[in-house]
């Protein structure tokens, strides 16, 4: 029997049966409402399985775009000393505006053992407000083994590797953004990359990259940890030793020279020296405070700086 029939009946009942007609009435109100909820659904499932219901791929637009994942990992090393803290938050300012979009790159400062009751109260407030620092176990040093201690402790001391790993002096500064895209073509494993020494030379397969900042592949970093090459050969300066290990035990088969992009600072240095040009991956020999400031003023660095009621510059 049909729902309109069973209600047309009810209603229809003989009104002597005043139970009947009650039971009628209850009928109606419910058996309806779940009609009407019953034909919602069949209708809108009919709707939304319907051939004619087209959907769009371009529904909805993404305001900004996910962000390009990064190609590759870099541990900048800042050789410093501990009393330099100036320097550091001076570099902190520096670094802190910088970021590259194809390259993780975490910046640390790196020294020897503390020595005196201040650094270790105020490098312990270094340590936990801005965790950048890392303390080898040496006695500081510019050309007696630091640089040896460096490369050798990371794979021990760090959580995680990375594929490039740079060594780098704070009278340098590095354009992360140019660096970073000069290293993504290049080979990941076996890899020496900086600025050739001596200064007129382009083949950096002559002598070795120049302290000021040069770059390894962690494969490189882990043969520095456990061959007995650069153990046994750790004074003397820590640049042309680096060159003198890699040669001996047939490394760094991937190497790359880095110019005119890294340089040092105009009329510091010879024939290492040349006029600021926008390209530049590295500026070494800043000492002074005015040479700083004209490398940061042709580079436009407070470029970013956005107009505030907050200040006048």
């Amino acid at each position: 029997m049909f729902v309109g029939d069973l209600i047309y009946l009810l209603l229809t009942t003989s009104h002597k049966h005043l139970t009947n007609i009650m039971l009628g009435r209850w009928l109606v109100l419910t058996i309806l409402p779940c009609l009407a909820i019953f034909l919602f659904f069949f209708f809108f499932n009919l709707h939304m399985n319907s051939p004619l219901m087209v959907v769009s791929n371009n529904a909805i637009t993404l305001k900004n775009p996910p962000r390009r994942q990064a190609q590759f990992s870099l541990l900048i090393g800042i050789l410093t000393r501990p009393d330099a803290y100036d320097r550091r938050h001076f570099l902190r300012l520096i670094y802190g505006i910088q970021s590259s979009p194809i390259a993780d790159i975490d910046i640390k400062f790196v020294f020897c053992n503390l020595t005196k009751d201040d650094q270790r109260v105020l490098i312990a407030l270094e340590i936990l407000r801005f965790d950048d620092i890392i303390i080898l176990n040496c006695t500081e040093n510019m050309n007696s083994g630091k640089t040896y201690t460096y490369f050798s402790s990371l794979p021990r001391i760090l959580s995680h590797s990375y594929d490039y790993v740079m060594k780098a002096d704070d009278d340098v500064f590095l354009r992360l953004v140019p660096l970073a895209a000069s290293l993504d073509p290049l080979p990941r494993i076996d890899l020496y990359y900086g600025f050739v020494i001596p200064c007129n030379s382009l083949n950096p397969f002559v002598e070795y990259m120049s302290g000021m900042g040069f770059i390894l592949s962690w494969d490189l970093v882990e043969w520095i940890a456990e061959s007995s090459i650069p153990a046994n050969d750790t004074h003397g300066p820590e640049d042309k030793l680096v060159g003198k290990w890699l040669k001996m035990g047939k490394k760094a088969k991937n190497r790359f020279s880095n110019k005119p992009a890294m340089y040092d600072y105009p009329g510091t240095n010879g024939r290492c020296s040349h006029e600021l040009i926008a390209d530049t991956v590295a500026v070494h020999r800043l000492k002074r405070w005015d040479q700083w400031l004209a490398a940061l003023k042709f580079f436009n660095v407070t470029k970013g700086l956005e107009p505030s009621k907050l200040y006048n510059i």
